[in-house]
């Protein structure tokens, strides 16, 4: 499918004069996948959209059910469009999904991943005025950013120079973080359940042990690190949150938390001083929770994927020992918090 869509919208020249046009409404983005990380990842998109166009409507085109959870407090999505996880088995629902974006008038119709060939057929198939497929950067533009190939900046600084309007924005300007938007009620709630598990005033570290695949570390290595981080920070408690599959790559020798609600997850989170945890959706939701954030990378390239917030970094272990991850956490929570 990659083969037959990569030329898809290669030649479309709609994108041109976007940004002189004061008439964008209603915009339509692409990003049908269900991953929890993949959908906040576009977190930023929305944020730099809505402070271009701030009084433009939003339809997300994206896959399964976790999206109305994502951008509750995004108000200005209007429709969420869900293609179903499973389409053979709910012909009808998938089918009404594409018609449903081809129905609708848009201003502007985004594809967020260049290489995905559901959103450059998508962004094609859509009745909107000006249409972005992601290739808007070219190699000249792309040199000028270090991070132009991070998953959650890529289609911003695709956006910015759509129709080659590079004087539109600074180049020092920063794409946004990625935001869950959480509500102060919702932080006090994880405020509350957290209090529950330690007592109030507590600093906590908070782990993610489990990933998919070849991203999840060893029993072995996470047991090493894990009794390495409670010997060398013992005015800090460590609260590992388990994953919907319920497992613990540390056999539950710490306090555990478990939940199957995004956002509450995201609250506790949020609470905590710092998240550890291998390249997986919980770790971008920590990021989107604001928190500072320590990525473990085996297999998965950090500069794409690495999580996107203040005072956080990924980090590869295999090129960098239990020892050497310690210091950074030292760096974080001794320093950087302070600022």
């Amino acid at each position: 499918m990659r083969s037959l869509t990569a030329n898809v919208g290669r030649k479309n020249n709609s994108s041109e004069n976007i940004f002189q046009d004061t008439n964008i409404r209603r915009i339509l983005i692409s990003r049908p996948n269900q991953r929890l990380g993949n959908l906040l990842l576009i977190t930023p998109l929305l944020q730099e959209i809505a402070a271009v166009y701030p009084q433009c409507k939003i339809d997300l085109f994206v896959k399964g059910g976790v999206a109305p959870q994502i951008f509750r407090n995004y108000d200005t999505i209007d429709t969420i469009i869900e293609l179903p996880k499973k389409p053979f088995k709910e012909p009808f629902r998938y089918l009404k999904s594409w018609l449903k974006i081809r129905t609708t008038s848009y201003d502007l119709a985004i594809n967020v991943d260049k290489v995905s060939s559901s959103g450059r057929l998508s962004v094609r198939f859509s009745r909107a005025r000006f249409k972005l497929f992601g290739d808007s950067l070219n190699e000249s533009i792309g040199l000028m950013y270090f991070d132009f190939k991070h998953i959650a900046k890529a289609p911003v600084y695709n956006f910015r120079f759509a129709g080659l309007q590079e004087n539109i924005f600074d180049k020092s300007d920063k794409v946004p973080y990625l935001d869950l938007k959480l509500d102060h009620s919702e932080i006090l709630n994880g405020r509350k359940i957290l209090q529950a598990l330690v007592p109030e005033n507590t600093k906590v570290i908070s782990l993610f042990t489990y990933a998919t695949g070849s991203k999840c570390h060893s029993v072995e290595w996470w047991e090493e690190f894990y009794e390495k981080v409670r010997l060398h920070f013992l005015d800090y408690t460590i609260i590992e949150i388990l994953p919907v599959e319920n497992i613990s790559q540390i056999g539950s020798k710490a306090l555990t938390y478990y939940s199957r609600d995004i956002r509450e997850i995201g609250s506790v989170i949020a609470n905590t001083s710092v998240f550890i945890g291998a390249d997986s959706g919980i770790m971008h939701l920590a990021s989107a929770s604001k928190i500072p954030v320590i990525g473990l990378f085996n297999v998965t390239n950090p500069l794409k994927y690495s999580p996107y917030n203040h005072n956080s970094l990924g980090i590869e272990t295999a090129d960098n020992n239990i020892e050497n991850i310690i210091e950074v956490l030292e760096t974080i929570l001794r320093y950087r918090l302070r600022t």
